[in-house]
C-alpha cells in the first residue's frame, strides 16, 4: 500500500470515527432532554395532586375557621323585645329601667271621692310646668273592675300632648303638673273629672290611670 492511500484510510477512519462520536453524544442529549422532561412532568403532576387534595379538602366541610366562628350576635347593650311585643319606649337619662316595661294595673279599693295621685316611681328630672308639651306612657283601667280600656304600650308609641291647657281630661291636667321627668304616678280620677257618664262611646265612671313622665319641653 502506498503513503498516499495509507494517508487517506487514516482520514476515512478519523471522520468515521468523529461521525459515531456526534452520534452517541447527540443520543446522549437526547436521553438527557427525555429524562428531563419526564421528570418535569412528574413534578407538574405531583404539584396538581397536591393542589386538588387541599381544594377537596376544603370544599369537603367548613375549615377550622369557619366551624369555630361564633353566630351573628345582637349589638351590645340593645334592648331586646321580644317577638311581636312593642318596641321598648326612650327613657330619659337616668330613669329608672323598670319604666321600659308596662306596669300591671289594677282596680280601686271603695269609693273615689276626689283626684288623688301616688307616686309609684320618682322621677330625677324637672318638673312638668303647665304649658310644657309631655311624653307619655300610660295604662287606663275602669276604677272599679280593673279592666284596661286604653293604652299607649299597646299601640307601641307613648303619646304627647300639651299638659295644664285643657287640652286633656281635668284629672290629667291637675295631676300631672309639678310631676318630675322619669317619673310614674298613678292618677285616681273620679268620673266630673274624667269622662263623665261616658256619653259618645268614653269610658264613664272613675278611672285609674298609672303614666309614666318620659319627657317635657
Amino acid at each position: 500500500m502506498s503513503e498516499h492511500a495509507g494517508g487517506q484510510e487514516s482520514k476515512a477512519r478519523r471522520r468515521l470515527a468523529e461521525q459515531l462520536a456526534e452520534q452517541k453524544a447527540a443520543e446522549a442529549k437526547r436521553r438527557r432532554q427525555a429524562w428531563a422532561g419526564a421528570l418535569a412532568a412528574v413534578a407538574v403532576a405531583g404539584v396538581l395532586i397536591t393542589v386538588f387534595v387541599i381544594v377537596g379538602q376544603r370544599s369537603d366541610g367548613p375549615s377550622d375557621d369557619l366551624a369555630s366562628a361564633p353566630s351573628a350576635t345582637p349589638t351590645q347593650g340593645a334592648p331586646q323585645d321580644a317577638p311581636g311585643a312593642p318596641p321598648a319606649p326612650q327613657l330619659p337619662e337616668g330613669a329608672d329601667p323598670a319604666l321600659g316595661s308596662k306596669p300591671t294595673v289594677t282596680k280601686g279599693d271603695g269609693e273615689l271621692a276626689k283626684l288623688t295621685v301616688t307616686e309609684l316611681i320618682e322621677g330625677t328630672g324637672p318638673e312638668v310646668t303647665a304649658g310644657q308639651e309631655i311624653t307619655t306612657n300610660y295604662v287606663g283601667v275602669f276604677y272599679e273592675s280593673g279592666e284596661e280600656f286604653d293604652s299607649s304600650w299597646e299601640r307601641g308609641q307613648p303619646a304627647s300632648f300639651p299638659i295644664g291647657v285643657g287640652q286633656v281630661i281635668e284629672g290629667w291636667d291637675k295631676g300631672l303638673v309639678g310631676v318630675t321627668v322619669g317619673s310614674r304616678v298613678q292618677l285616681d280620677i273620679p268620673a266630673e273629672q274624667a269622662y263623665g257618664d261616658g256619653a259618645g262611646g268614653r269610658p264613664g265612671g272613675p278611672l285609674r290611670f298609672v303614666v309614666d313622665i318620659l319627657a317635657a319641653q
